[in-house]
């Protein structure tokens, strides 16, 4: 096993599990039964809850909050100060005025799929999934599922456009997508609210 950078002042819980070459920076949480897969980076002052799930390569920015029970995939991008919530309709207490526990409501999750990439200072309210290779721009706030290779955009997030997986628009070429610098083609279906990477 491969020695893992951690900085001193990071707090990770022991029953944790961390892969090969994790990088994590100063001050950030991981709580117990996290699992944060090889060759990840989580930034400063980042929190991963309870549970959550991360993925091999990811790249998880500072500040970020990840709430569980996140389920992050592999080849993640995460930029700083994303917030994933885990609460549709969050109280303190109940309504009889009683603090409310752990018990006292359902944990809902924000799932990231393979090689997608949040902006800074997006919110994804769960429960949403950010599709393979999707895009969700800076400032975003995601209410609902990202299809694969979309970006999205602005408050509530809706789609703006194709991204391929180089993270750079597509371009119109008939009636498929190219992307600009892999020549990939993606062809469009027919409702238009789903992209298919054509295999040559």
């Amino acid at each position: 096993m491969t020695a893992m950078p951690i900085d001193p002042t990071a707090s990770i819980d022991p029953r944790a599990r961390l892969g090969d070459g994790v990088t994590i920076w100063a001050g950030t949480h991981v709580r117990e039964f996290a699992i944060i897969g090889a060759r990840t980076s989580i930034g400063q002052y980042a929190y991963v809850g309870p549970g959550t799930t991360i993925g091999r390569d990811c790249k998880i920015q500072n500040a970020a909050l990840l709430y569980e029970p996140a389920v992050i995939g592999d080849g993640v991008f995460i930029g700083p100060r994303v917030v994933f919530t885990n609460d549709r309709h969050p109280r303190a207490i109940t309504p009889g005025g009683v603090h409310k526990g752990a018990e006292d409501w359902d944990a809902v999750g924000v799932t990231v799929e393979y090689g997608a990439a949040i902006g800074a200072g997006a919110i994804c309210v769960a429960p949403v999934r950010i599709g393979e290779w999707a895009t969700v721009a800076a400032g975003a706030v995601v209410t609902t599922d990202v299809p694969d290779y979309a970006v999205v955009g602005g408050v509530p997030a809706r789609r703006l456009g194709w991204v391929g997986r180089s993270g750079l628009p597509l371009r119109k070429e008939g009636t498929d997508w190219v992307c600009p610098t892999t020549a990939e083609r993606y062809h469009e279906t027919e409702n238009g609210t789903r992209l298919v990477r054509l295999h040559p």
